[in-house]
């Protein structure tokens, strides 16, 4: 069966977008544009003290500023909670989650990786956190960009975090639940979030669900090597002059840009970068992640 592309942003509301957050948008959308596909933006608000009164709504009038529209209704994590938990009980109830009273400094002790140390321990759900029980671990998949990329094995079969201790619920949880329920066939992310794919893509498959194909973009450094961020104090987005700045996306990912493009629109720029998108062209870096050695396939 064929499958309509489907892809999306989805930002946190923990600052306001930044270079790095536009090379992610940019590049998602025009795969999306490209694919005669739908965009869809969802915001990833499932972590309060982390957010930034505000930023939500300027997320989505920056993406408006710089012609990134999308399809449909903005999806809130925030407004999930419901779905999160019937999964969580369908987990529970088949014996693929389990729960655990373990101290992160204890984690740290035993070289940073959970040992299953409460595994089969029957523990009750006071102060506890839920994790998976990895049944079917996921060492290796295939990058749409970087090729087949590899993970730490001691990683990959870590039985991880899906209900935080704090009662909130895990990033990967969220995610494989919302990306599911909108019908993503690829997710189109930055470089940075290489290593819980593997993690991701094993809770497809313990839910029985198909997995998404993944497309990871090289990631904007600053001038120290670090990554733009919001930790790192990226700038905000300017919004009186969008069109160089998606100029220098566009050229960030390896694409061509027309003659005279300081006197294009922003719309006219967008609709040039649909039709001559060419992901072929985007940079691969190297030593992403210390957790994803490249294989001689994609490098």
């Amino acid at each position: 069966m064929t499958y309509r592309y489907v892809g999306r942003f989805a930002p946190s509301p923990s600052g306001d977008l930044h270079f790095g957050s536009l090379i992610a948008a940019l590049g998602s959308f025009l795969q999306a544009r490209a694919n005669q596909g739908r965009w869809l933006v969802r915001i990833e608000d499932i972590d309060p003290p982390r957010e930034v009164a505000g930023s939500a709504s300027r997320i989505l009038s920056t993406l408006e500023r710089y012609g990134l529209h999308w399809d449909g209704d903005v999806l809130y994590q925030s407004q999930r909670h419901d779905a999160y938990r019937q999964i969580l009980q369908q987990l529970y109830q088949q014996d693929l989650c389990y729960y655990c009273h373990c101290t992160r400094a204890r984690i740290q002790q035993s070289s940073g990786i959970y040992d299953g140390h409460c595994r089969d321990l029957n523990l009750p759900a006071n102060h506890a956190a839920l994790r998976l029980r990895q049944s079917q671990p996921v060492y290796w998949f295939e990058d749409r960009h970087f090729g087949k990329l590899y993970a730490d094995p001691a990683l990959a079969s870590e039985d991880f975090i899906i209900h935080r201790k704090d009662g909130l619920f895990a990033y990967n949880l969220a995610v494989v639940v919302d990306d599911h329920f909108q019908g993503m066939t690829e997710i189109v992310r930055g470089a940075d979030l290489i290593e819980p794919t593997v993690r991701q893509i094993a809770l497809y498959r313990q839910l029985g669900w198909h997995e998404p194909d993944y497309f990871h973009l090289p990631l904007a450094l600053n001038q120290a090597g670090n990554k733009l961020s919001k930790q790192n104090h990226a700038p905000a987005l300017p919004l009186d002059n969008p069109l160089p700045v998606l100029a220098k996306a566009l050229a960030f990912l390896g694409q061509s840009l027309p003659e005279n493009w300081q006197d294009a629109s922003t719309e006219s720029l967008l609709i040039w970068a649909v039709t001559h998108w060419d992901r072929a062209l985007i940079p691969k870096q190297t030593a992403l992640t210390s957790h994803f050695p490249f294989s001689n396939e994609s490098v």
